[in-house]
């Protein structure tokens, strides 16, 4: 499938006017004729799989990094990313860091926001783990 501009074809991101502005993330994603790749969740685990002993800015900066990882191996971009979602052990310091992890996204990610969702947990299975991220990417 191509797009418009007759390249391949990639997510087409949709917020309605009648919903509250988005910031740093989109409404819907439409993907059509492309491969789908799930990513599995990734914690700020470095290449031997220890947790890097941080604070919540820096794992999800390290997280994020090993999203996108793993997706560069399937041939994908971040401008492939439909769906992401955010497990934090602490909602009010994921609230409270939202400008810092918004300028690390965009740096890492650019600026063509999947849908997403930010959902608060007990623990995750790393124990000293504070975020963890997984996505959906549709691949031309």
């Amino acid at each position: 499938m191509t797009g418009a501009d007759g390249g391949p074809a990639r997510p087409t991101r949709v917020n309605p006017p009648q919903l509250s502005p988005p910031r740093g993330f989109s409404h819907a994603v439409v993907a059509e004729g492309g491969r789908l790749v799930f990513l599995a969740g990734q914690t700020a685990l470095d290449a031997e799989g220890r947790l890097l002993p941080a604070d919540l800015p820096t794992q999800f900066e390290r997280a994020l990094a090993n999203l996108l990882t793993a997706l560069a191996a399937t041939g994908g971009t971040p401008a492939d990313l439909a769906r992401v979602t955010v497990y934090t052990t602490d909602v009010a310091a994921y609230r409270a860091c939202a400008g810092e992890l918004g300028r690390v996204w965009r740096r890492l990610a650019g600026r063509d926001y999947p849908a997403m969702a930010v959902v608060g947990v007990v623990r995750l299975w790393d124990e000293e783990a504070l975020v963890e991220l997984d996505g959906v990417a549709v691949l031309p």
